[in-house]
């Protein structure tokens, strides 16, 4: 049998703070969601005991005094020592004549308690009181460690279940934010068509003003400093960065620069607005061919949904391999030292169907320990994972590439319909699909896969890194950054080089190596054109950004906060705990969400663009051979169609 004072021990440390509880408001007592109850409880408040275990007890009110079950109270019942004293401190269902001893080894009941005060619906330990006198203990664990354990158990707990409720009351309004940004992202695209032109001055003449605005505020920072005569002579050299500001020489320096940035827009505008008006066209082109297949702005979902298969395939592949080997178990026991145990072969290894061979030692329990390592199999479970991570790699650069192909081959068939919209396919993005599938599966697999390897390098670089920080000289570490710097460009340059290689096999069908050499040198042939291209694009699909997540963003602030007032009952705010959550989800799947929107627009664009610079040198507005671009891209370069576009009478 076990002694009292291993008892005493044994409670206070594994549940020194006696404990805390929950404000019980009529229904079920536990930790998490509360559930109405059927029937109605008496008005009191109920407060639930949390002690040793996570168990969690119901009662009237807090202890308020210090006890400790005496030696001499080992032998009666629990009815006698707890529920006629008014100690309803037992786990429920704890029979009256148990007794005391019986329910402290199976930790029934609480071998002491400590006078506590409720707070946030749970009885917190007094900070200065001492522990109860527990024969044969020494105070060698605190009160306040225990306090600070509960409180970091409490707020981790408290905060998961409040921000379950909060996403429980909000996830419709949550959806609507969705449905927001869709319809915002949506409206962006089709309306380039209208304001393309407007948009790009409007954002332009906005930078020219910015920097306009920051040389003025330089010379005027720089004027003041000179009068004053602050030099970096009298400052000299020092490691305080902040102290520079009050200097002239740094916003000399600025305003020098920021000049210089200034001319060099300016120039670039005179010099390259005919390029520019061809990217507005091109961009007005994107937008009517999104127009026409309103169904490829939906295909980042099918990207998704193949993405997740191969992450969950991969998952699955990898839990069956780390759970290939037979199962070990062995004895444990929560405390060797109990009387019982001293003869008990801890960490032998044991059969969980059966009994313990020692009954008599307290806790005794046969508990998992892993799985075995030898045999041929286990020996490769390593080299079998990281082949499980490559073809991680490659099934997910191999889906992404599906669908920039998938997609190019759509738009292509937009550019390269001779009359619009008669000659477009009755489903573009079906028929590219299967087409896709069927010719170009091997293409697509080999640029995934030249793209994996530069990963993996990065990967393993990284690996190499962590592991080995803190030990390197400074030059190891320069020369660690450069390959590591070596290797992003390196696979930005593929990422940039497979794009346009995809949009190539989708137009004309070629293997990979060809379509790649001949997407790179048609970009080098206009590579002004593919600069100004860019950089309009990516000016315009940021400010897109900026106008859906921000216009999100704030309508759910107003709205989660309370702010917007008058909609009606059907339409208020929910009452949350922390009304920034949605708010932050909204913000976040708005960017998704218009992320996967422009990604789309950005592929049109791209593939509309080498399908114009293909239309160039293939064509010369002759009969035999007339261009396929619009009329206004027509305009532009001053160039001329003897059988225009839309016109039926075309030689053959």
């Amino acid at each position: 049998m076990t002694r009292p004072t291993e008892l005493h021990r044994r409670h206070l440390l594994r549940a020194l703070p006696a404990l805390y509880s929950r404000l019980h408001r009529g229904g079920d007592c536990g930790l998490g969601v509360w559930r109405p109850s059927a029937s109605p409880l008496p008005q009191e408040l109920y407060w639930g005991l949390l002690w040793h275990g996570g168990e969690q007890v119901c009662v009237s009110s807090c202890p308020e005094a210090p006890w400790t079950v005496e030696n001499s109270q080992f032998l009666q019942t629990v009815g006698e020592v707890f529920y006629t004293k008014n100690r309803n401190f037992c786990l429920p269902g704890v029979p009256w004549n148990m007794t005391v001893i019986t329910s402290l080894q199976q930790e029934l009941c609480p071998s002491f308690l400590l006078p506590s005060a409720p707070a946030l619906g749970r009885c917190f330990p007094w900070t200065n009181v001492t522990p109860p006198a527990l024969p044969g203990i020494t105070n060698g664990t605190t009160i306040e460690q225990g306090i600070s354990g509960l409180i970091d158990s409490l707020n981790a707990r408290d905060i998961s279940v409040k921000i379950f409720e909060d996403f429980a009351q909000s996830w419709y309004w949550i959806l609507v934010a969705l449905g927001v940004a869709l319809v915002l992202s949506l409206l962006f695209i089709l309306l380039l068509r209208l304001v393309a032109g407007p948009l790009v001055l409007v954002l332009i003449l906005g930078v020219l003003g910015v920097l306009a605005y920051a040389i003025y505020y330089c010379w005027e920072e720089y004027r003041v400093l000179r009068d004053k005569g602050a030099s970096i002579s009298q400052l000299g050299f020092t490691t305080n960065l902040s102290a520079y500001q009050s200097v002239q020489e740094t916003w000399l320096a600025a305003l020098i620069v920021l000049a210089v940035l200034e001319a060099i827009l300016l120039l670039v505008l005179i010099f390259l607005r005919q390029r520019i008006r061809i990217a507005i066209a091109l961009l007005k082109e994107a937008s009517k061919a999104v127009g026409h297949m309103m169904s490829t702005m939906f295909y980042p979902l099918v990207t998704f949904v193949l993405l997740l298969i191969c992450i969950a395939y991969w998952a699955m592949t990898t839990l069956y391999l780390a759970t290939s080997g037979q199962p070990q178990y062995v004895l444990w026991a929560s405390n060797v030292s109990s009387p019982g145990c001293e003869n008990v072969p801890i960490n032998t290894s044991c059969n969980p169907m059966d009994q313990p061979v020692n009954s008599s030692c307290p806790g005794l329990m046969c508990v998992f320990q892993g799985y075995s390592s030898t045999g041929l199999v286990q020996r490769s479970l390593f080299n079998l994972q990281i082949y499980g991570v490559l073809g991680l790699f490659w099934t997910l650069n191999w889906v992404l590439a599906l669908g920039q192909c998938v997609l190019a081959g759509a738009f292509a068939s937009f550019y390269w319909a001779f009359h619009k919209p008669q000659d477009i396919p009755t489903f573009p993005l079906f028929s590219a699909f299967i087409r896709t599938l069927r010719y170009h599966t091997g293409s697509l697999a080999f640029g995934a896969l030249i793209l994996t390897l530069v990963q993996i390098a990065r990967a393993i670089l990284e690996y190499i890194d962590h592991k080995l920080k803190g030990v390197q000289n400074p030059v190891a570490r320069c020369i660690m950054c450069c390959f590591k710097c070596c290797l992003w460009c390196l696979e930005k340059f593929i990422k940039f080089l497979n794009r346009n290689a995809y949009i190539m096999i989708a137009i004309y069908g070629k293997n990979f190596c060809v379509s790649a050499k001949n997407a790179f040198m048609l970009l080098m042939r206009n590579i002004v054109r593919v600069v100004v291209l860019d950089k309009v694009t990516d000016l315009l699909l940021f400010f897109g950004k900026l106008l859906v997540v921000g216009g999100v963003g704030v309508l759910s602030f107003f709205f989660f906060s309370g702010r917007i007032q008058g909609l009606g009952k059907d339409f208020e705010s929910p009452h949350l705990n922390y009304y920034w959550l949605p708010i932050m989800t909204s913000i976040l799947g708005a960017y998704v969400i218009a992320s996967g929107f422009f990604s789309v627009f950005g592929m049109c664009v791209d593939t509309l663009f080498l399908c114009f610079l293909e239309d160039l040198e293939r064509n010369d507005g002759s009969l035999d051979r007339p261009y396929y671009m619009s009329k206004s891209l027509l305009k532009i370069l001053d160039k001329n169609n003897e059988v225009p576009p839309g016109n039926k009478k075309r030689k053959k």
